[in-house]
């Protein structure tokens, strides 16, 4: 009896491309901010809402993740050793 054989190019390619197109969206917020940032400090008809964005960059692109938790939650642990 033939077992069939399983390509997984398809699903590589599909996962390489989510995980490329949330970081292109995630680097365009972040510009998006950083550019509201800059323009707060500019004019001074943003001056009630700069303390707000300082926060809102602090707790959003500022903060630390230590890179065995990130792989955790991408299931690297859980995966096999093999190619």
């Amino acid at each position: 009896m033939n077992q069939p054989f399983y390509n997984d190019q398809a699903h590589i390619a599909e996962s390489f491309y989510l995980v490329d197109d949330f970081t292109s969206q995630t680097a365009r917020l972040a510009i998006f901010k950083i550019n509201s940032y800059k323009l707060s400090m500019i004019k001074s008809s943003f001056r009630e809402t700069r303390e707000e964005l300082r926060c809102n960059l602090n707790n959003s692109l500022m903060n630390f993740t230590a890179p065995g938790i990130i792989l955790a939650d991408l299931g690297f642990f859980e995966s096999e050793f093999e190619n």
